[in-house]
């Protein structure tokens, strides 16, 4: 096993750390609330969480503005709902936002279904005749939400942002009060809830409820931009750029610019709610190995006002379904078959469940995917934040993206089945809006092995009218309907492959589950796997082997894709190739990297008869 090492601070100069430590006195003053509750493993960054500037990045890099207020840090809670809200009362508790209360990095690491939230804010002085925006990159599961006693609106869906305008709730000159009342039944609810469980075991997980992505302040005028949508089309060298705005835009124009670095590339004007088309002459494409992003701002005007200016990114990428070689039907990216692999990632973390502790934690993951060799991941049965997805558009890592399972009881009723089959339609509905311009994300998966599955058909068809430009994958094992664009087995260990059809490629959504428990590094001592290795030697010789009969059915089945089980241990789950914590890696990295590559094949090279470099 390899023990991963991280950078360390170098030493300081007596005089610099004494004007630091005159800083951090008082800053340490005010987090003594807080602490990471103490039992579960830790990971290289629990350390590194600071409740005065808790993931400080600007959480939706596809849709930047220049000035906003991060709300994340210590908010007061309480889990008895019963009774008035406590409008300008303290609560009893303290909790580190935006970690789930059931995480250790929260400060509590307790379930309720029930939670109420209380922070107050000053807004900037900067900000008077705006509009204020109130944002929340998610919260599970049914949110509602005050601003100074009064309703400002409510959201069910666990894994989706939502925002309201506050701007007529806040007072002038004083604190203003947010409070945030959520409910969040977990099993005994309607809604998606992947692999959450109430009785988590096996491959079902702690629960995650409440907030559990950034909460933000942002000021707009009254009319701005509220959605965009960027299509690229390389076949005709052109960005398709679409922009909803709120208020009323009459007279309003749009100008798009593009960007390489700092230089200016090209610009077009267009319309909103209209589509227009910028051109990109001599493209440079996206792809794993070169995934190369262009710069864009939209500017929203009117008689020469600018009422609004984003910041974004694209790819200019394609990924379709089309004839390789011998005629077999391939995935093809960017016209060309490239064969993806990447391992499953459940999307957990040790210390914050749901919420990593740092936007360097996020990116490390990434970055190990990359440094094993693979160019493609499945986010399994989660939604990850929008930085997630930032960094697999920049780093260069392809995702096929799972819609969470909805959680369907034997004894539901026929209501209960037509509430849970409609909130799953909504928050499907919304996964793909909220991500549909992220380069790296090829596929959506709308059903896992049978979990909950209904209407696959109309379901497959929603998606495709909603995102047409990527490819759909009706079921990722078991219960195929001969829809979407991919026919996907399971098999453990495997591998092994589905017969590609005429407009269909071959998909294994999983196998392997190679599985080694680390001491030191367990969730608890009572943990499982598919199938046990007794030593890192034994465990790369045997994960030599799968991948050598991978390639050959990529060869000679015409297999598209393959998704190895999985990137870390998951709680009492030990088939990662990385332990939960993060922190040793199972399988020798650089070996890795050559075999998830097909420049390593073992015993099967004979049969294969040559190397397979991709």
């Amino acid at each position: 096993m390899i023990r991963l090492h991280f950078p360390t601070v170098s030493k300081l100069s007596s005089m610099l750390f004494l004007l630091i430590m005159l800083v951090v006195a008082p800053i340490r003053a005010r987090a003594a609330h807080w602490k990471p509750v103490p039992g579960h493993l830790t990971t290289p960054w629990t350390k590194l969480v600071n409740p005065e500037h808790v993931l400080t990045k600007y959480p939706r890099p596809q849709f930047v503005r220049s000035h906003w207020m991060n709300l994340n840090g210590l908010w007061e809670y309480d889990t008895n709902s019963s009774g008035p809200l406590p409008f300008g009362k303290r609560l009893p508790g303290r909790i580190l936002v935006p970690f789930p209360i059931e995480s250790s990095l929260s400060g509590v690491m307790k379930h309720s279904a029930n939670i109420i939230y209380r922070r107050t804010f000053v807004l900037p002085n900067g900000w008077i005749g705006k509009q204020v925006l109130l944002h929340f990159g998610a919260v599970d599961w049914k949110a509602t939400v005050f601003v100074n006693g009064k309703k400002v609106g409510s959201h069910e869906g666990g894994y989706d942002p939502f925002t309201f305008d506050i701007t007529s709730e806040l007072s002038r000159g004083r604190k203003q009060e947010l409070i945030v009342r959520v409910f969040d039944p977990t099993d005994d609810g309607i809604q998606p809830t992947g692999k959450q469980s109430l009785h988590p075991g096996g491959i079902y997980y702690t629960p995650v409820t409440g907030i559990w992505q950034t909460v933000w302040l942002e000021p707009v005028n009254r009319v701005h931009i509220r959605r965009i949508r960027l299509i690229p089309d390389i076949d005709d060298s052109t960005l398709c750029v679409s922009a909803s705005v709120s208020g009323n835009c009459e007279g309003c124009r749009l100008e798009g610019e593009v960007f390489v670095g700092k230089r200016l590339l090209t610009s077009a004007v267009g319309y909103p709610d209209t589509t227009f088309s910028i051109p990109i002459k001599g493209e440079r494409l996206w792809s794993p190995p070169d995934p190369f992003l262009y710069g864009l701002s939209l500017t929203l005007m009117r008689h020469g006002t600018v009422l609004d200016r984003i910041r974004s990114y694209f790819g200019m990428g394609k990924i379709s379904i089309g004839k390789g070689i011998k005629g077999t039907t391939r995935i093809l990216l960017n016209n060309k078959f490239v064969f993806l692999d990447g391992p499953l990632f459940q999307g957990y973390w040790p210390d914050g469940l749901y919420t990593a502790p740092t936007d360097q934690a996020l990116r490390f993951d990434v970055e190990t995917i990359k440094r094993l060799g693979f160019n493609m991941v499945r986010v399994h049965q989660v939604v990850e934040p929008q930085r997630w997805y930032y960094w697999c558009d920049r780093l260069g890592v392809v995702v096929f993206q799972d819609m969470p399972g909805p959680h369907r009881a034997d004894n539901y009723k026929a209501r209960e089945t037509r509430l849970s089959d409609k909130e799953f339609k909504t928050e499907l509905r919304r996964m793909v809006q909220t991500h549909c311009n992220h380069p790296s994300i090829v596929m959506w998966i709308l059903f896992n092995e049978g979990w909950g599955q209904h209407d696959t058909r109309s379901l497959a068809a929603f998606v495709k009218r909603l995102d047409p430009s990527r490819l759909l994958d009706d079921a990722s094992g078991w219960t195929d309907r001969g829809v979407g664009n991919v026919i996907d087995i399971h098999r453990y260990p495997g591998p092994a492959s589905p017969r590609p059809e005429g407009d269909r490629a071959a998909v294994l959504g999983e196998f392997g589950g190679l599985a080694l428990p680390a001491q030191g590094h367990l969730w608890e001592q009572k943990h499982w796997g598919y199938r046990v290795m007794r030593d890192s030697s034994e465990l790369l010789e045997r994960y030599r082997l799968l991948f050598d009969k991978v390639w050959i059915l990529e060869a000679d089945s015409g297999l598209s894709a393959a998704v190895y089980t999985q990137l870390t241990d998951v709680e009492s789950e030990v088939n990662g190739l990385m332990t939960y914590d993060r922190r040793v890696l199972k399988i020798n990295q650089e070996k890795a990297f050559l075999i998830d590559r097909g420049k390593d094949l073992g015993p099967m090279k004979k049969i294969l008869g040559r190397s397979i470099a991709r």
